[in-house]
């Protein structure tokens, strides 16, 4: 599949929540989430890191770049959502999945539910996003290597969530996917926006609306906007 690039970030166009499924079953590898500030803000470092992986479009930004290099049919996956269709898709076949992140009433928390959720689920490692040293993080890809997850899902932040992903890629083959604080949101910590503002494209000034202190980081929303319609976005 070809990619789109924009400001040197490599973005793919998926058409469906089934077509990247599919992709990534076939590939394997770590899914990196792609809004407007990770291309607006892109570092040599960043860039890096999302085009040796494989970026989708997580927000109405990208997904506007991509439909104006002409991928009309790509559509926004939100990454909050897309680890759940993994799981949905998946489980029933006996795939394993192993869980980091969040502090830890919130993973426990989101292993209980998923529990309850999907009967059966097998779920053969969880721990929290606290790692404080050299060899926490080494005694956590050990036992990953050791235990051989199908499915890996790491909330902890870009792009130190896709660093530890590329050092637990590197000795476990097997489909991650960085999800920030969507363990947070899963068991209602944090709450979406209602689905109208999701459908219209506005998670962005829904959150704003109730947090008012993020003006700081999405006044460089309306500078992303100019340079997608205007500039060489």
């Amino acid at each position: 599949m070809k990619r789109v690039e924009s400001n040197g970030v490599k973005i793919y166009p998926f058409t469906s929540f089934e077509q990247l499924l599919q992709f990534v079953e076939e590939k394997k590898g770590i899914l990196v989430a792609i809004n407007a500030e990770k291309i607006l803000h892109a570092t040599e470092q960043t860039r890096t890191i999302i085009n040796r992986n494989i970026g989708y479009c997580d927000g109405v930004g990208a997904l506007m770049v991509v439909r104006k290099h002409g991928c009309h049919d790509a559509m926004k996956i939100p990454g909050c959502v897309l680890w759940l269709r993994i799981i949905a898709s998946t489980w029933k076949q006996g795939k394993t999945f192993y869980l980091v992140g969040g502090r830890q009433e919130v993973i426990e928390a989101t292993v209980e539910k998923l529990r309850g959720e999907f009967e059966g689920i097998r779920i053969v490692g969880a721990r929290n996003g606290y790692i404080k040293s050299e060899e926490e993080k080494l005694a956590l890809i050990e036992d990953i290597a050791a235990r051989k997850p199908d499915v890996v899902f790491v909330a902890m932040g870009s792009p130190r969530q896709e660093l530890l992903m590329e050092e637990m890629l590197s000795r476990h083959q097997a489909v991650y996917q960085g999800l920030g604080g969507s363990f947070d949101v899963y068991t209602g910590r944090v709450r979406r926006a209602p689905v109208w503002w999701q459908e219209h494209g506005l998670e962005w000034l829904y959150r704003l609306i109730n947090d008012p202190s993020r003006i700081k980081r999405q006044i460089y929303l309306f500078w992303f906007l100019w340079k997608v319609r205007f500039g060489n976005f």
